[in-house]
């Protein structure tokens, strides 16, 4: 896949999660719904710090800033286009040059370990039921359905517009963003550690599966999503 690079007017070219993963040099790289996430094993923290600080200077040089978790022996990486709240060539190229860091320094990727979460609201009222909520947690609205931390330390929140409430459903649930090829097997996995699917009809995109108590969970990939 072939992508265009910056334009002279500094503007990004935009590109759907499929065109990312069809991209080589991103094998470390799993989309999670529009985010393109890595996992670095470091092993140990000082080996994390000397990635971060090549991550940091790849980035300055590029004018393009990913996020960035570092633990005592593990190291998170996010890229996305904030500005458009999607990925571009920006991101592509970025995690191409991240990817080489790494293993330069020996690193290696965890991409099974990639994962991502949300608490999700059902509302009628979406807009009344966002302001409550980012007035209880300090978030900020984003888009026309969400609310987020503006630091993006703490996971974001999506309130969800319903005509009609299904009966017996909860009306706070979590999405989890797994990569896609893993999908199938934590769906299994769920069901034999007790819990059902109550849909699949808009699987690979999703599956609503429930605990043994009836709480539900929204396990996703970025199949299916422009």
């Amino acid at each position: 896949m072939s992508v265009g690079p910056l334009s002279m007017s500094g503007m990004v070219v935009q590109i759907t999660p499929e065109q990312f993963h069809d991209s080589e040099g991103v094998a470390d790289w799993r989309v999670l719904w529009s985010v393109a996430f890595a996992l670095y094993r470091t092993g140990d923290f000082a080996t994390g710090v000397k990635l971060v600080a090549e991550i940091g200077r790849l980035a300055e040089a590029a004018g393009h800033h990913p996020d960035v978790n570092l633990r005592a022996t593990v190291l998170e990486v996010r890229l996305v286009t904030k500005e458009h709240w999607s990925l571009t060539d920006a991101d592509l190229a970025l995690a191409r040059q991240i990817s080489d860091a790494a293993a330069a320094l020996g690193v290696p990727a965890d991409p099974s370990a990639t994962r991502t979460w949300e608490f999700a609201i059902d509302a009628y009222d979406v807009d009344r039921v966002r302001a409550f909520w980012c007035a209880v947690l300090g978030y900020e609205m984003v888009g026309d359905s969400d609310i987020a931390d503006p630091d993006g330390l703490y996971p974001p929140v999506f309130v969800q517009q319903m005509d009609v409430m299904r009966e017996g459903r909860n009306r706070i649930h979590i999405d989890v963003g797994v990569p896609h090829e893993q999908a199938e097997a934590r769906v299994a996995a769920a069901v034999a550690a007790g819990g059902r699917i109550v849909t699949d009809r808009f699987a690979p995109m999703h599956w609503t599966l429930a605990d043994p108590e009836g709480n539900e969970v929204d396990l996703a990939t970025w199949v299916g999503r422009d």
